[in-house]
């Protein structure tokens, strides 16, 4: 291999690391959890995507486990040619019913969901009116089709109206608006009730990635278009089976039957990647079930955001507004922030520094995210660890 190529590399990480933006992985020795292993101690953990505390549910592991005595290990194909069971097709019926709409087509992360769901449906004639706050697959998917590309100041609608009048003066066919239900790095919502109201204004298809929303937010977790109750105005909804529905792999696209027969038509990272392991697909079902009934789960997931968010309050740090769980203490510069984590895990609280390109330069933070399974105990632990370690560090007095 070429020795500048590598050389170039080298530099070029080396300068990550000068500016403390380096990512490091910290393999964990046990079910994700409230409390998790880590490097032989036992930790609370702040940073996984596990509201409602399913990951280790043994509901879950038993019907993947099951699964796979029934169903064997893996597909070895695509969907098309000779890895659609039968399970495949109840969970995608499953999905549709729960979400409120026609029919449901899986993936194997909500990454390709979003990177394949805009150039089956938009050519050179459409437009695409996309937050700009969205999803990095939102904004993949996005790049992938010849649509005409409109953006907009993220849940700014003045100027949204003003991309869709843009978009309709220069005469776009189909207009698709693409959002994020909840904003992941802020915990912030997108305002569905206004968005769906100019959307019918303009005759524009929404489309909502609910990722971080889906089985917790709204009547039975239903998501953010039923909390807003515009679940009938919003067309398009991509979602994940890796948060809140168990915690493991595999995405989807719900909606129209036409626009899911397109995907199954022209989605590329649905033909031409494997089908979702059985065991993956049973879990998910049995996580659905338990979703569905888990109105104490989703109360218990809200009251310990509420005591979480009053608690980092009462210390002094700076939090951006809101009521999800996601709940991110806003740093600033990526060393403190880093610095901050550090100090945490040192005291037994396991939590990530996210910094730029993540976010933006200069709004390095602590991303803390809230599950069902966190007792009070825990979290009043947590917060004498994030009491201690910031007057240590001089972030809070």
């Amino acid at each position: 291999m070429a020795a500048h190529f590598l050389n170039r590399l080298t530099t070029e990480l080396a300068e990550i690391e000068a500016e403390g933006l380096t990512k490091r992985e910290r393999a964990i020795a046990s079910p994700q959890g409230p409390r998790i292993e880590v490097a032989g101690a036992t930790v609370i953990n702040l940073c996984a995507n596990n509201y409602l505390g399913l990951a280790d549910h043994p509901a879950l592991a038993r019907a993947a486990a099951d699964a796979g005595q029934t169903h064997g290990y893996g597909m070895a194909s695509v969907r098309f040619i000779c890895g659609t069971q039968t399970l495949h097709q109840r969970l995608e019926a499953r999905l549709a019913d729960y979400l409120g709409t026609e029919d449901a087509i899986l993936y194997a992360a909500c990454f390709d969901a979003n990177g394949g769901l805009f150039e089956p449906l938009l050519g050179p004639e459409d437009a695409s009116v996309s937050d700009a706050l969205n999803h990095a697959s939102i904004i993949d998917g996005v790049r992938l089709c010849k649509a005409r590309r409109y953006r907009y100041a993220n849940a700014d609608m003045d100027d949204l109206e003003r991309q869709l009048t843009a978009a309709r003066d220069e005469g776009a066919r189909t207009i698709l608006i693409a959002t994020d239900g909840v904003f992941s790095m802020d915990g912030t919502l997108a305002p569905l009730d206004k968005i769906t109201a100019l959307a019918s204004r303009f005759d524009a298809v929404v489309m909502v990635d609910d990722c971080h929303a889906t089985g917790f937010l709204g009547p039975q977790g239903r998501g953010t278009p039923h909390h807003f109750g515009v679940a009938g105005d919003v067309h398009i909804l991509t979602g994940t089976l890796g948060k809140a529905l168990g915690g493991a792999i595999g995405g989807y696209t719900a909606g129209p039957r036409q626009v899911i027969e397109m995907l199954r038509q022209r989605s590329r990272p649905y033909l031409f990647s494997n089908a979702l392991p059985p065991g993956m697909v049973a879990g998910a079902l049995a996580a659905l079930d338990l979703v569905e009934a888990g109105d104490d789960l989703r109360a218990r997931l809200m009251a310990n955001a509420a005591r979480w968010r009053d608690g980092l309050t009462d210390l002094g740090y700076t939090l951006l507004p809101g009521e999800h769980p996601i709940i991110p203490v806003m740093i600033g510069e990526a060393a403190p922030a880093v610095e901050l984590a550090k100090a945490l895990d040192m005291r037994g609280v396991y939590v990530t520094a996210f910094s730029y390109p993540v976010v933006p330069r200069g709004q390095a933070r602590i991303r803390t995210q809230m599950n069902a399974a966190l007792t009070e105990a825990d979290l009043d632990t947590a917060l004498a660890a994030f009491a201690d370690a910031g007057r240590d560090l001089g972030l809070i007095r």
